[in-house]
């Protein structure tokens, strides 16, 4: 007999939208993963901003990091 999972339905933005941003917080004295987040969404030098599409797996990754970034009105 197989389980039944919850699943959630995905939630996604309107498309074409993006999200601007900035590193503010060095990352020294953070975890190896949280190194990597940052790393992973593309920020090279401190106060950088950039832009990125707004799903959810961005989303997920600012959630792991929002003490070292935030995100910038567009």
């Amino acid at each position: 007999m197989a389980r039944e999972r919850n699943k959630t339905p995905k939630v996604q933005a309107p498309a074409g939208t993006r999200l601007k941003l900035k590193w503010v917080i060095s990352q020294n004295s953070t975890p190896q993963k949280q190194r990597a987040v940052i790393k992973g969404l593309g920020f090279t030098r401190l106060n950088q901003v950039i832009e990125r599409e707004d799903t959810l797996s961005i989303r997920g990754m600012v959630a792991k990091v929002p003490h070292l970034i935030k995100i910038v009105e567009l």
